[in-house]
């Protein structure tokens, strides 16, 4: 198999069952790139105590702390930039092979680190893999998908990430500092073995003028020689030429109406889920779960909760092509808001008074605020994780849609940052339940927000989406030509 085109002797005459078999495949090989990376982030958990015990290979203070955790969202606003400028010139498939690099070299760093200088280093150069890699998944997935997978291929990129902060949290609490490292090097290195072997997209293939190796590709993915690929290649050089009488993507993006929606849809996405909380609370949870007298350590509660968050975000793999995206939007708000205000008020009793909770080691009310957790976690993984990386692929024609890319994870990283580090400033200085009332607020705010902007893009094709941007017309029939699919393939 050539590394760009697929050779035809993988395609049947006509379709095959297991249809969409081979576009999960490509999927999942694509998204491995996201439990390297992701890793990454959920390494800050298990490693903080490690670096602030009394054993420390590196000891840093609460604050140099804060700056390792927060440094990797600095060196994730490089990640978009690489992606505008190299993913429309090399293609999708050579620029996410790329995003391994610079996590494997961070690895390498911490494992030899002797410097809290070293460990910041290490966290940009992860940030860089890390925005990168976001970046790119997301236009991958939505140029080799098809209409009626579109969804649970989207939201393979929350549940990919979610197996990453399993793997640490698994691994990290049982394995030394160094150890941890080189286990953590072997993510990048088996997502380059997997997916260097997946053919680039055919779209990207087309606007090369490699029509012949475009057809080849998309074959193999539909599993298919007929006429339906004939027909998607006529659609694709369609958009293609359309785009191309367009414009500039960045002009684009800025000024046609239809898309400036879009950015909204996508600005309003990516602020609601960054400010519930979620990266402070996972790349903190073992520093907040040490402040619970429960009878399982904080390592173990931080595996509990890795377990939950990856069993809860299968759930919108099955459901976001059948119930619809705006429902599993305001349905996970909701139980967001929910968990985030147990928490917020379990903290504010628990700081404030001296006489409403028990002090006693294992009092049975030391299980509410994990309990607010959890549900804070499960509720966020339907819907906030994993639904705005499918709206993201489906709202912007193809040809805007790197610098979409772009934006999203640049206002992402920003966000992640503040969130990151001011957690920890407000957490010592006010106090924990501050930052939790915070995060109910922002989160509700997201709620009534999503209800009246967010539309109903469940079934629709590129161009009927188009449509609905453009006239703001939600009440749109499925597309017919989608067909009622298996599960998974």
């Amino acid at each position: 198999m050539k590394k760009n085109s697929v050779g035809k002797s993988a395609v049947s005459k006509g379709f095959r069952g297991g249809q969409y078999r081979n576009e999960y495949f490509a999927a999942f090989a694509a998204t491995s790139s996201l439990v390297a990376s992701v890793a990454c982030a959920g390494w800050s958990s298990p490693a903080l105590p490690a670096l602030r015990g009394p054993n420390s290979p590196v000891p840093v203070s609460p604050d140099e702390g804060s700056w390792i955790v927060s440094l990797l969202s600095i060196g994730s606003l490089f990640g978009p930039v690489i992606c505008g400028l190299f993913v429309d010139r090399f293609g999708r498939r050579k620029v996410l092979l790329s995003s391994a690099l610079p996590i494997a070299a961070g690895w390498l760093m911490i494992a030899f680190a002797q410097s809290v200088g070293m460990l910041y280093a290490a966290r940009l150069l992860h940030g860089i893999g890390y925005g990168l890699a976001y970046s790119v998944t997301p236009i991958y997935l939505g140029e080799i998908s098809s209409d009626a997978i579109r969804g649970s291929t989207g939201v393979l990129v929350t549940v990919m990430a979610k197996l990453a902060f399993l793997f640490e949290y698994v691994v990290g609490p049982y394995v030394g500092f160094r150890a941890l490292a080189w286990i953590s090097l072997a993510l990048p290195v088996v997502f380059c073995v997997v997916f260097f072997w997946m053919p680039e997209t055919p779209y990207f293939l087309l606007t090369q003028g490699n029509e012949r190796a475009a057809r080849e590709s998309l074959q193999w993915l539909r599993r298919s020689d007929g006429v339906q690929v004939e027909e998607e290649l006529c659609r694709m050089s369609k958009l293609l030429l359309d785009s191309k009488r367009e414009g500039n993507p960045l002009n684009q993006l800025l000024c046609a109406s239809s898309n400036r929606k879009s950015l909204a849809i996508i600005l309003l996405l990516s602020l609601g889920m960054q400010l519930t909380g979620i990266n402070a609370i996972l790349g903190y949870s073992q520093t907040i779960f040490s402040r619970l007298a429960l009878p399982l350590s904080a390592a173990e509660l931080s595996i509990v909760l890795a377990l939950v968050q990856l069993a809860s975000v299968l759930l919108p793999t099955f459901l976001v092509d059948r119930a619809g995206r705006r429902p599993l939007l305001l349905f996970s708000t909701a139980g967001s808001m929910l968990g985030l205000i147990t928490c917020a008020i379990y903290f504010t009793l628990d700081e404030t008074t001296s006489d409403v909770l028990s002090t006693e080691p294992g009092a049975a009310h030391g299980w509410v605020p994990f309990a607010g957790v959890l549900l804070f976690i499960i509720s966020f993984a339907i819907g906030l994780a994993t639904v705005p990386f499918a709206i993201l692929g489906e709202v912007f024609p193809k040809h805007i849609k790197a610098a979409a890319n772009a934006v999203f994870a640049v206002i992402s990283s920003v966000v992640v940052f503040s969130v990151v580090k001011l957690f920890q400033v407000i957490s010592d200085g006010a106090g924990t339940y501050v930052s939790f009332w915070i995060f109910t607020v922002c989160t509700t705010v997201t709620g009534v927000l999503i209800y009246f902007i967010i539309p109903e893009t469940k079934g629709q094709s590129f161009e009927r989406i188009q449509e609905i941007m453009q006239h703001g017309r939600t009440n749109i029939m499925p597309d017919e030509r989608i067909k009622k699919r298996p599960l998974l393939c």
